[in-house]
């Protein structure tokens, strides 16, 4: 028992507030409380539901033309917003100066980022046409010299096939020759009308530049911000919310340095050797290598096999080997080095399961789908775990 009584001056402690913490900060106004929840009826609750999809679709038709700019947008921010967490980490933004600041680095970054994508791509888009000119001419005149060595090889090709096929395909070298060479004119035609539809399209782009560096400057202001509203706007629990939102961060730079930055180190290792070996239209093969990589087991192999191949059925033979040692070392062997050390089993999945993401991502999102692919499968595996988890489900 107290020897004293409690004073009666003491402060009576205040009421705690009913509003959950995490909605008073997280976008809620000041002096304004969460609604009590209403008892709705079935009706009254299908009602809403469906006036929130509707609602909903109407918002993403919004969205819809911007969903690149969007992307790539949020895909640079994740990427790059570490260094600028650093460069803004000691600024006060309680005061105007800090304020200022935050604004002014805001800006600097937005810009940077762009300045950094658009001179690798102007020096790119210059080149890229020329040498697919290039590559073409060089293609019909190795086939219309016919050396006996390439002749040889598709005989040879001719009878691999039938001995596999047990004599049920029978194609002569000389279809499966003009079979390659009306493949490959067709693909070249192809970038050919790739390389005109992006010239045309060219102020398009530009306008999504410049959309991209505005859509950077409040990314990099308010970053914190969007993301807590993006946590709040969304109907499942929080901490799923910001799981999430993690591992969707630590996608990102996984798959970009992992397989986006290593496909670049390759395909730049094999533009500079393509470009010292002579090898006609040296960028495109380069951008082909770039594509390839990302095929298991064969990866940048498929493009400088057959280039160094195709020097020594020519009789450069010494060439060729050399060719075929240095593009073996410093392109395919480079893969096995590079990707482990960056990724350090951070993405689990098979690279087989990568592939197909990737590819089938391509397919139905398009360039996007280089990222999209990977991150849905990734994402949907993440949600899958939560749901059993949640449910009990596989526990002993």
């Amino acid at each position: 028992m107290s020897e004293y009584p409690p004073s009666t001056n003491s402060p009576v402690p205040e009421k705690a507030p009913e509003t959950p913490p995490e909605h008073s900060a997280e976008g809620i106004p000041e002096g304004r409380s969460l609604p009590e929840r209403a008892n709705l009826s079935p009706v009254q609750a299908y009602v809403f539901g469906a006036l929130l999809l509707l609602l909903f679709i109407m918002v993403c038709r919004l969205f819809a033309p911007f969903f690149t700019v969007l992307l790539w947008s949020i895909l640079l921010y994740v990427l790059v917003s570490p260094l600028h967490h650093r460069v803004i980490g000691n600024l006060d933004f309680s005061s105007a100066k800090g304020r200022i600041l935050k604004n002014f680095w805001a800006a600097v970054f937005a810009l940077g980022t762009a300045v950094v994508i658009m001179i690798p791509l102007s020096f790119i888009a210059s080149l890229f046409s020329r040498q697919i000119v290039e590559l073409m001419r060089f293609i019909r005149e190795l086939f219309n010299q016919r050396p006996d060595g390439l002749s040889d090889l598709f005989n040879s090709l001719s009878v691999l096939i039938a001995d596999i096929s047990q004599d049920q395909i029978r194609v002569s070298g000389v279809e499966i020759e003009r079979w390659l060479l009306d493949s490959l004119s067709d693909g070249l035609q192809r970038l050919i009308s790739l390389s005109s539809i992006v010239a045309r399209n060219i102020g398009t782009f530009f306008v999504g530049l410049v959309l991209m560096i505005f859509t950077l400057f409040f990314f990099y202001a308010d970053g914190p911000y969007l993301s807590r509203l993006v946590i709040h706007a969304i109907p499942i629990r929080r901490t799923y919310m910001r799981t999430l939102i993690g591992k969707f961060m630590d996608i990102t730079r996984n798959l970009f340095l992992g397989y986006i930055l290593v496909a670049l180190i390759q395909a730049t290792l094999a533009y500079i050797i393509f470009s010292v070996f002579r090898v006609s239209g040296a960028l495109v093969l380069a951008a082909l290598t770039f594509i390839c990589v990302f095929i298991p087991m064969i990866g940048g192999g498929l493009v400088w096999l057959p280039l160094g191949l195709i020097r020594i059925i020519t009789g450069n033979i010494l060439n060729g080997i050399l060719f075929l040692v240095v593009s073996g070392l410093f392109i395919s062997l480079l893969d096995n080095i590079l990707r482990p050390m960056f990724l350090k089993d951070r993405i689990q999945l098979h690279p087989l399961i990568i592939f197909f993401a990737i590819m089938g991502g391509v397919s139905v999102f398009g360039f996007n789908g280089l990222i999209l692919g990977p991150m849905i499968v990734i994402l949907f595996l993440t949600v899958l775990d939560m749901f059993l988890i949640e449910h009990r489900i596989g526990e002993d």
